[in-house]
């Protein structure tokens, strides 16, 4: 099999304050903690190879994606940053063009941290705006304001790091069609190349989500749009950003062309990725007949992970495999190649797909164009019955 470039994902769970919508592996922690944390990372990473080995996968040393995120990376000493990618760069063959992203929690980037970064490579950061509505950002934690966004983005240009993405979110307390406009608006006339736009998620993994189920008041719950103003929240990004030059590639991500993200591209087409750190998961290619690939992942608690727990290990079969094809490359707006799956798992498992995809072909969620199938605007609010129906679809013929 051709060796593809790895990508490299590092996670940092620490912030200044915990987020009430935050459903990731994150939290407020003691600094003192910190270096405990870099020294396990840098440890892991020395190891990597060997751990791929014992993970039964192929790992390649030439990488071209770094991303550190979070979390908020910026949080960590000059430092600490720089042991850690003193230790990608000894273990592996970092390209002079590999795109090197971190994410970065609006105001934390201090004159110091900037250079740190710049030292180390950064070529690309992530900024967590969430809303440039000052009370919005403030409802659920955030720090900073929009002057702050403006200002980190202007120091960042003229520091050389002109490829910036800015996240926003959907549904969050307070939020209006004329307040989202807003910070639509502010979000263009930033220029910023690349957007991401996330509609707030409800689940038991957040403060706020917990408080929605609950049907309480906390954390500005009664204030969270519903779930249909939030889908013409959505829908209103996806026509503006386009209508701006900034066109959707992804169900979450818009960039002027040649901004795509590498690093989440390598997920959605299922190329190798290592992670390290806490809740860091990795894939590679499979050495092991049989098998078309491995997943494993870290501890998801950071005294866990410290401590130096198992990695949870996964093989990723035949038919996992074609799964994940359909309901990773269906995040794409260019869709998958039904062609290419013919050619690696037979014609015979297409022909079995034939008749879900004309099902939702007649329901206006996916469209189909010679060999290529993609989700319809209505498919990617609904993606997730889509994806469903792609999940065990058929068993896969063995090929010779």
């Amino acid at each position: 099999m051709e060796p593809v470039s790895l990508g490299i994902y590092i996670s940092v769970p620490f912030c200044r304050t915990k987020c009430s919508y935050c459903n990731f592996a994150s939290d407020v922690f003691s600094r003192a903690a910190f270096q405990r944390y870099a020294d396990r990372v840098c440890l892991d990473i020395a190891d990597s190879h060997r751990t791929a080995q014992q993970m039964g996968g192929r790992i390649e040393s030439d990488v071209d994606s770094i991303y550190l995120g979070g979390g908020t990376p910026t949080v960590l000493d000059a430092n600490q940053l720089r042991e850690i990618f003193h230790a990608v760069r000894t273990q592996f063959s970092v390209h002079s063009s590999s795109e090197i992203t971190v994410e970065c929690a609006p105001g934390t980037l201090t004159s110091q941290v900037l250079d740190t970064l710049l030292e180390c490579g950064v070529n690309r950061v992530s900024l967590g705006v969430q809303s440039f509505v000052d009370r919005e950002a403030a409802a659920v934690g955030r720090l900073h304001k929009r002057a702050t966004v403006i200002d980190d983005i202007s120091r960042l240009r003229d520091a050389g790091i002109a490829n910036i993405n800015i996240d926003l979110i959907a549904g969050l307390p307070h939020q209006t069609a004329a307040s989202w406009q807003e910070s639509l608006n502010q979000t263009i006339a930033t220029d910023a190349p690349h957007v991401s736009v996330y509609m707030l998620e409800v689940d038991e993994d957040s403060r706020l989500g917990r408080e929605l189920i609950a049907g309480g008041t906390r954390y500005h719950a009664h204030f969270v749009p519903d779930e249909e103003a939030v889908a013409d929240f959505y829908l209103a990004a996806c026509e503006k950003l386009e209508a701006a030059g900034i066109p959707q590639y992804e169900i979450s991500n818009f960039a002027r062309p040649g901004f795509e993200s590498t690093h989440n591209l390598k997920y959605w087409t299922r190329q190798p990725y290592l992670g390290f750190g806490v809740d860091a998961h990795s894939m590679l290619q499979s050495a092991i007949d049989g098998t078309e690939a491995v997943r494993f992942a870290t501890a998801d608690v950071l005294e866990t992970y410290v401590s130096g727990s198992p990695l949870q290990r996964t093989a990723v079969s035949t038919t996992t495999a074609l799964e994940e094809h359909f309901f990773l490359g269906l995040r794409l707006n260019r869709g998958i190649d039904l062609q290419q799956i013919a050619h690696h798992f037979g014609q015979r498992t297409i022909n079995n797909l034939q008749a879900t995809i004309a099902e939702f072909v007649q329901a206006g969620l996916l469209q189909k164009e010679n060999n290529s199938v993609r989700l319809t605007a209505r498919g990617r609010l609904l993606s997730n019955e889509v994806f469903q129906a792609f999940l065990a679809p058929v068993p896969v013929p063995t090929r010779a």
